[in-house]
């Protein structure tokens, strides 16, 4: 079986939206320090190129959890591969996330981050497929909402390609 890749969102749009949504950021952390929570792996080229737009101070830190495996589908099953380094407790936290298809992975997530008793959890996501959604999530900032595409690139992956694209491509299985 072959991939074909074809472009949704070219990296021109991906870049523009970053820069806006640091400015969202900045504006709504003015004052503070915003902790930023990557979730590996398809997070780290996203929140590297949102923090570098972010104007107020940032510290960061890193999470695998995983319930896809190297299919197309989100199994349902969540599971912690690493947990964070740092204790959360009074930071103002932004969990940065690639995507966000049925929920389950970040509602759980969430859960178990609000118990860690941060001063304040939001959530920032590049990609939003809000017709897939099964659990509840919200979601502070969004990049783009998009059409339910199994979609690579700018750190997405199917079966751990295609994370260096710097643009959103769809993948066509042949």
């Amino acid at each position: 079986m072959s991939e074909k890749i074809s472009v949704m969102i070219d990296e021109s749009k991906v870049d523009a939206r970053i820069k806006e949504l640091g400015e969202l950021i900045s504006r709504d952390y003015e004052g503070k320090t915003v902790h930023m929570i990557c979730v590996l792996k398809g997070g780290v080229f996203f929140m590297c190129e949102l923090a570098k737009r972010i104007s107020v101070p940032v510290t960061m830190d890193f999470m695998s959890v995983s319930s896809y495996g190297n299919g197309t589908v989100s199994s349902g099953i969540v599971k912690i591969v690493k947990d964070l380094d740092d204790m959360i407790e009074g930071k103002d936290v932004l969990v940065v996330e690639d995507i966000i298809d049925s929920g389950r992975t970040l509602s759980y997530l969430l859960e178990t981050l609000k118990s860690r008793k941060p001063n304040s959890l939001k959530l920032c996501t590049l990609l939003d497929k809000p017709d897939r959604r099964v659990a509840e999530v919200h979601v502070d900032y969004t990049g783009f909402e998009i059409e339910d595409k199994f979609v690579v690139g700018y750190g997405l992956d199917y079966a751990q390609k295609y994370r260096n694209l710097p643009y959103i491509g769809v993948v066509e299985l042949d």
